[in-house]
């Protein structure tokens, strides 16, 4: 089976989940034998494939995608990575319908995303093929670096909270920012500036207790020593599809306080702690149940066991297998 993935064209930018998705779901296709390319405009070879995998619906996909199926008539799958219930004001709803339509299977992240996907743009719930999001194998080793590793770099000491984010208005880091403050506990964040305005504003409410520690490979051992070393992994994103860093956390036995907006309770189920994100009186209080409680490590089996990227391998050939 020979496939190539593609994405729109700044996606790697400013690199993020969606990014890290491909990557991950292209080495454990390679491992399980599938031949796969990614896409290259200065030398395309489109005679190769018998399929096109293009990640998001961001804009800029359509030029793409429509000459994938309009001129070379080729197989076309897409990973939507998009949770849209509400307010549709800031998404380009027609290029996403079109998309949408324009495929011959839909790969998202969950049951939960393929139903709103489904119901908001009105695409035939057939067309959907659920792939789940997975973890790195890393993640799930016994051995692991301990929490003085993450501690010692830092200088980090006492009680203190995890985010692994890029920083922008959809991971809501303003909000987590100013209960840190009030509740006076720290808050580390890994991520890319996505927004320097807003990053700005994040410090602002934080008074302080906001932390940003710059870009961290996820492979990186201090990540998981600083998943080790936090009293709760938060997540008060006002979407999430579910957060691939949410993953890894709970592969590693964090505690978990994540957004109930999109497919986090498919993933989670019961072992997380889940948090309205439009509410800072409900981020508040999701900590100080989260750090409260002792760890669960039927959240790390539940996760390890359904989710590493050889099974969303598997779940991958099995949706080409429909279209060949």
């Amino acid at each position: 089976m020979k496939v190539v993935f593609n994405v729109y064209p700044t996606a790697f930018d400013c690199p993020g989940g969606g990014e890290i998705q491909l990557l991950k779901t292209k080495e454990a296709l390679l491992a399980g034998g599938t031949k796969i390319r990614l896409y290259d405009q200065w030398n395309p070879d489109l005679n190769w494939p018998q399929i096109v995998h293009h990640f998001s619906v961001y804009g800029g996909s359509s030029v793409f995608c429509n000459y994938i199926k309009y001129q070379k008539k080729l197989p076309l799958v897409i990973s939507p990575i998009l949770w849209v219930r509400g307010d549709t004001s800031r998404y380009p709803m027609d290029e996403i319908r079109h998309l949408l339509n324009l495929s011959d299977l839909l790969f998202p992240n969950s049951e939960i995303e393929a139903d709103a996907l489904s119901e908001v743009f009105g695409v035939d719930r057939k067309k959907f093929h659920v792939t789940y999001n997975g973890v790195d194998s890393i993640f799930m080793q016994n051995k692991q670096p301990s929490g003085d590793l993450f501690r010692k770099k830092f200088g980090v000491e006492g009680q203190f909270l995890l985010n692994v984010a890029n920083i922008e208005t959809r991971k809501n880091q303003i909000a987590l920012a100013r209960v840190a403050a009030k509740l006076k506990t720290p808050v580390y964040c890994f991520g890319n500036i996505r927004s320097e305005d807003y990053f700005k504003q994040v410090l602002e409410g934080g008074k302080g207790y906001f932390k940003h520690l710059g870009y961290l490979d996820h492979k990186d051992e201090l990540l998981r020593s600083a998943y080790q070393a936090c009293d709760a992994f938060v997540l008060p994103s006002l979407l999430e599809t579910p957060g691939l860093a949410a993953l890894e956390a709970a592969c590693m036995g964090t505690k978990l306080a994540v957004t109930q907006e999109g497919s986090t309770r498919e993933y989670f189920s019961s072992f997380a702690t889940y948090i309205d994100p439009k509410s800072e009186v409900s981020i508040e209080n999701a900590i100080q149940e989260v750090m409260s409680k002792p760890k669960d490590l039927k959240l790390k089996e539940q996760v390890s066991s359904r989710f590493p990227w050889s099974e969303t391998a598997k779940q991958c050939v099995a949706g080409y297998a429909k279209l060949l």
